[in-house]
């Protein structure tokens, strides 16, 4: 599913317009993404959480070349599911 199904779908089954609900689905993603990357964590109770974990800095190399390359630390986005969505998703 698609970001445009998705809103489709979601517009259905509240009843706003798609135009609206675009709206809507464009602030909570923005929301979202603000929240993480102030290093906040994202939580909605039995849907799941969006966090950020720290990535180690490693050594890694080019496929092509062999050629040692070094990579750098970085933050990474991460999402939980919680036990309700586990749940859902294997029945």
């Amino acid at each position: 599913m698609n970001k445009t199904e998705f809103v489709e779908k979601v517009a259905e089954k509240t009843g706003q317009s798609k135009k609206a609900t675009d709206e809507a689905v464009k602030a909570a993603i923005e929301v979202i993404t603000e929240a993480l990357a102030d290093g906040d964590s994202v939580s909605f109770v039995g849907f799941g959480t969006f966090k950020t974990a720290e990535r180690a800095a490693r050594d890694g190399f080019n496929p092509k070349t062999k050629e040692k390359v070094s990579i750098p630390a970085s933050r990474v986005p991460k999402f939980v599911a919680g036990a309700s969505l586990k749940s859902a998703v294997n029945k």
